[in-house]
C-alpha cells in the first residue's frame, strides 16, 4: 500500500518514518527543496529520540522516500495525509493557507480515489474547505473524481513521538463514509496490539477533540500555577497539594506540576485558536482566556522573583540559564518561558549566558550574540550572580552543588520547575527560589 505524507516538520516526518515501519510505501513531499536534500542525505532535520534511526532503516529498506513535487507520487497512492504547518495569525486564529495549498495541489492532479486525511492540528470546519478546494480544482479541469476527506488528528508528545505514535493510546478518526474508515483501519492495524482503541466519529468531533485535549492539559498547568501562586502567600507547598490532589483518581497525577508554564508549538498556539474559534461563533471560552493569561503571567513569575531579590536592579548582573527548549527531549523553543525570560533580562540590561543539551542553535537563530552560549552547564555559571533552572533537563536533576558554589559569585538560585529540595539547599548554604514553596536561605 501507497500513502503520500505531504509535510515533513515534526508531524509528518513522524508520521511516514512509524507507517514506512509497519511494511507501507511512504512518500513524503514538502516545497522546501533544502529540507528535502538534507532528509534524502540521511540528515534529520527535527530533534527527537530514535527518529535518525527509523528514517535511516526504512529508506535503506526502500519503503520511505522524500520528493518536493507532489504530483510525482500522487497517482500511486491509496491515502495522503496533509501534515503541514498551521501557525498562528496575528488574531490568534490558525492560518490554513498552507493546508488549503495542499488541498489545491491535490485537486490538480488527483486522477483516482484518495482518502484525503488531515493530520495536521485544524480549527473546526477545515476538513469541509478541504473538500470544497479538491472539488474546485477539479471542476477547472472537468473531473468527477470520488475523493473522501478524513481528520486524524495526531497525539504526539515532542520527546517521545515515536513510541507515541508507535504504541498510541488512542487512535482518533473522523470519517464519512465506510470506503474511508476501511482504508484507514488497515492502515493502523499494526499500531493496535497495546488493546487500545479507534475511536470513529464524525470529522467536526475529531477535528474539536484534538483542541480539545490540548486545552484541558492547559487547563491543569495554568491551574495548578495559579495554586502555587496561592501557596506562597500562605505558606503552602505546592508539592505536598499536588500529591494531595493527584492522589485522587478522577483527577490523576499527570500535568500537575507548578512551574513557569507551558510553551511549544501545540499548547499556546492550540488554546488561542480554540478561543479565537468560540469568539467567531459568539461562544465565549472563559476558561480558557483565563488559562491563557494565567500562563503568559506564570512565563515572567520567576523574573518577579529576580527583581524583587536583586530590588529591581538587573543592570550588569549576570545570570546563568539552564535550559532554553519548552520541554527537556526537544530542541523546540517556540513559546518557551527561557525566551520570554531571556529578552526581559536583556531589555534591563543583564548579561545572561545559557546552557541547553538540545536547543542551542535553535537560541542562537533566535537571539544571536545578544548573550553567550556555555559549552556546558557548569561554564553558564562561571561567576553568575543567580542560576535560573527553567528546563527540567534529567542531567540538571544531581548537579554538582559543591563545583556550583565555587564558580558562582553568589549562593543564588532560582528554580523554575522545582527539582531541587528545599531542605537540601539550605544545608549547601543557597538561597534557594522555587514556584508554590517557600524560600529557602542559608543556615545561619
Amino acid at each position: 500500500m501507497n500513502i503520500t505524507i505531504v509535510g515533513t516538520g515534526y508531524v509528518g516526518l513522524v508520521t511516514g518514518a512509524c507507517f514506512a515501519e509497519t511494511g507501507l510505501t511512504v512518500t513524503c513531499v514538502d516545497v522546501d527543496e533544502m529540507k528535502i536534500s538534507k532528509l534524502n542525505r540521511g540528515e534529520i532535520p527535527i530533534f527527537e529520540s530514535g527518529l535518525k534511526q527509523l528514517v535511516e532503516r526504512n529508506t535503506k529498506m526502500g519503503r520511505l522516500f522524500f520528493k518536493i513535487q507532489l504530483k510525482e507520487c500522487i497517482n500511486d497512492s491509496e491515502a495522503i495525509f496533509i501534515a503541514v504547518g498551521t501557525p498562528p495569525d496575528e488574531d490568534g486564529s490558525a492560518d490554513l493557507k498552507y493546508v488549503l495549498n495542499v488541498a489545491s495541489e491535490i485537486g490538480k492532479y488527483l486522477d483516482h480515489y484518495n482518502v484525503i486525511i488531515t493530520k495536521s492540528t485544524v480549527p473546526i470546519g477545515t476538513a469541509e474547505k478541504v473538500k470544497e478546494t479538491i472539488k474546485t480544482e477539479l471542476s477547472k479541469r472537468d473531473l468527477d473524481i470520488k475523493f473522501d476527506v478524513a481528520s486524524n488528528p495526531e497525539f504526539l508528545k515532542e520527546g517521545s513521538a515515536i513510541e507515541d505514535f508507535l504504541k498510541p493510546d488512542r487512535i482518533i478518526l473522523g470519517i464519512e463514509t465506510e470506503e474511508a474508515e476501511k482504508i484507514l483501519r488497515k492502515l493502523y492495524k499494526p499500531f493496535l496490539l497495546n488493546g487500545h482503541p479507534i475511536l470513529i466519529m464524525d470529522i467536526i468531533s475529531a477535528e474539536l477533540t484534538k483542541y480539545a485535549a490540548n486545552a484541558m492539559l492547559a487547563n491543569k498547568i495554568s491551574f495548578m500555577n495559579d495554586m502555587a501562586n496561592l501557596c506562597e502567600i500562605v505558606g503552602a507547598d505546592i508539592n505536598m497539594v499536588r500529591k494531595g490532589i493527584g492522589s485522587d483518581p478522577r483527577i490523576g497525577s499527570k500535568f500537575l506540576y507548578a512551574g513557569v508554564g507551558y510553551g511549544g508549538s501545540c499548547f499556546p498556539k492550540d488554546v488561542k485558536a480554540l478561543i479565537k474559534t468560540a469568539d467567531n461563533l459568539d461562544c465565549s471560552l472563559d476558561i480558557l482566556k483565563a488559562v491563557d493569561k494565567v500562563n503568559n503571567r506564570q512565563k515572567l513569575i520567576l523574573l518577579d522573583k529576580i527583581r524583587s531579590h536583586f530590588k529591581e536592579n538587573l543592570k550588569d548582573k549576570k545570570f546563568g540559564i539552564w535550559g532554553l527548549s519548552f520541554k527537556p527531549q526537544t530542541d523546540d523553543i517556540r513559546e518557551a518561558p527561557a525566551l520570554s525570560i531571556i529578552e526581559k533580562l536583556i531589555a534591563e540590561k543583564a548579561k545572561i549566558k545559557v546552557y541547553d543539551p538540545a536547543a542551542m542553535e535553535e537560541c542562537h537563530k533566535k537571539l544571536g550574540n545578544q548573550i553567550e552560549y556555555a559549552k556546558d552547564q557548569y561554564e553558564a555559571l562561571i561567576d553568575a550572580d543567580a542560576m535560573l533552572l527553567v528546563t527540567e533537563w534529567s542531567e540538571f536533576r544531581n548537579p554538582n552543588f559543591r563545583v556550583i558554589e565555587k564558580l558562582m559569585k553568589n549562593k543564588l538560585i532560582f528554580d523554575g520547575r522545582n527539582i531541587y529540595e528545599p531542605s537540601e539547599m539550605m544545608e549547601y548554604g543557597f538561597t534557594y527560589y522555587s514556584i508554590g514553596r517557600k524560600t529557602v536561605f542559608p543556615k545561619s
